[in-house]
């Protein structure tokens, strides 16, 4: 540490009737001392302190601060636009933009600009982004390699100057899907071919078929590597994770052309709905924070913190699973077809349903995920340390994707439905 009485003592040995020569050297010596100092001071709160990445902070929900929204381009036509979309999100830190894909009926990604955040009543007071990128397959038709029909684009991530992602069966009823990821050579959308796709680990695609990040450097070797992919709450319950999900595996492993293992550190199967059944209603008191209308579409881990965040919409009402309706005296009673009417003024579809519906954030202490890695526990003992809605202006609850800038440490959260049919990506900063 700093010498608190060091100045003084510098100021007594340049006031005495010394050299030149001994001057300088004292003058180097008080830099030395204030240099000191300003490094102490300038790291962040419990980073000095704390080297071991087990020690670093937690997140709470205060510990993300609103910093505003931009809108994304406005559609060129109608299969290469946002509207209906906004899945997906990457950063990419070689060209300050982000990846999304577009219309979910096409599943095209481009990348976009991120212009200067703004905090606007309206949305159109916000900045429009621009192309960086325009709308393609980034899969080069590998999102069709699944087995399957109507596929979707589950994650992207950007890695080591390449862009990956993950790709899963929508309506997946004989769970045959085996392989999910893909890579391009660089973060070009058009220059070379995409490759895949590649089985990761063997729980089973629907587990892994979604959201990525990238895993602090510090916490790589401890979790079992460089990235995490999961996936959650798709159709077909059966396969896949009865809330948020984490395997750490290596990309350069797919970029080398060849399927990966992994590392299981967080989900629940069917057999283990730990946090909350499929029909489940959203109960925070009681442990239940997954149910039918859970959807899950981000995670990304904040550096210098232990806290991995999931980010997506939870219905906080109760679970119904029937056909949609905006007339509250039909609720629970039998449609024509012999199913059942759930009240439901934001989804006619038929399926599941838990109206009023908010963004919600699930958090992680990666501690916890370390400890399964180390067998001491079960990847479905995990629960989320916090569980937290997520305030956001425009109405609409319906998150589309997160991703994570670890220079400006900010997240990017898409907003679906946001700007009319058009997403509207809002940023929080990490505290």
């Amino acid at each position: 540490m700093a010498d608190p009485g060091a100045f003084d003592r510098i100021v007594m040995y340049l006031d005495h009737p010394m050299g030149l020569r001994a001057r300088k050297t004292a003058l180097r010596l008080r830099f030395a001392v204030l240099l000191g100092s300003t490094l102490l001071l300038g790291l962040a709160p419990g980073v000095a302190a704390a080297t071991s990445p087990l020690k670093w902070p937690r997140l709470a929900s205060s510990d993300l601060v609103y910093r505003g929204a931009f809108r994304l381009p406005a559609p060129v036509d109608d299969m290469r636009t946002f509207e209906y979309g906004g899945t997906a999100l990457a950063y990419d830190p070689g060209r300050n933009g982000l990846f999304a894909v577009g219309h979910d009926w096409y599943q095209l990604t481009a990348e976009v600009s991120i212009p200067r955040l703004r905090q606007r009543r309206h949305v159109g007071g916000l900045r429009r982004a621009h192309f960086l990128q325009p709308f393609t397959d980034a899969t080069d038709g590998a999102i069709d390699r699944t087995g399957g029909d109507d596929n979707k684009v589950g994650g992207q991530l950007v890695f080591q100057g390449r862009i990956f992602g993950s790709v899963y069966v929508y309506y997946d009823a004989s769970g045959s899907q085996v392989r999910s990821h893909w890579f391009r050579p660089s973060t070009s959308l058009t220059e070379g071919m995409a490759s895949g796709l590649f089985r990761v680990g063997k729980t089973g695609a629907g587990f892994v078929s979604g959201f990525m990040a990238e895993v602090p450097p510090k916490w790589r070797s401890i979790l079992g590597g460089p990235a995490i992919t999961g996936n959650c709450c798709i159709p077909i319950i059966s396969r896949t994770s009865f809330g948020p999900a984490a395997f750490a595996f290596d990309p350069a492993r797919l970029a080398g052309g060849h399927d990966t293992g992994d590392v299981p550190l967080l989900y629940y199967p069917q057999s283990h709905p730990t946090i909350g059944a499929w029909d489940a209603s959203w109960n925070p008191q009681h442990g239940v924070f997954f149910g039918g209308g859970t959807s899950i579409r981000g995670v990304v881990f904040p550096r210098h913190t232990r806290s991995l965040l999931y980010f997506g919409t939870q219905g906080v009402g109760k679970f119904c699973y029937g056909e949609g309706t905006s007339d509250r005296s039909l609720d629970g009673k039998p449609t024509p077809d012999g199913t059942t009417w759930c009240y439901d003024p934001d989804d006619s579809s038929k399926g599941t349903h838990a109206y009023p519906y908010v963004p919600e954030v699930w958090a992680y202490d990666a501690r916890d995920l370390r400890a399964v890695r180390k067998h001491r526990r079960r990847p479905w003992q995990v629960k989320p340390y916090a569980v937290w809605p997520l305030p956001l202006p425009y109405g609409s609850p319906r998150i589309g994707g997160a991703a994570y800038d670890p220079r400006s440490r900010l997240i990017y959260v898409s907003q679906q439905y946001a700007d009319g049919t058009q997403p509207v990506i809002q940023a929080f900063a990490v505290r």
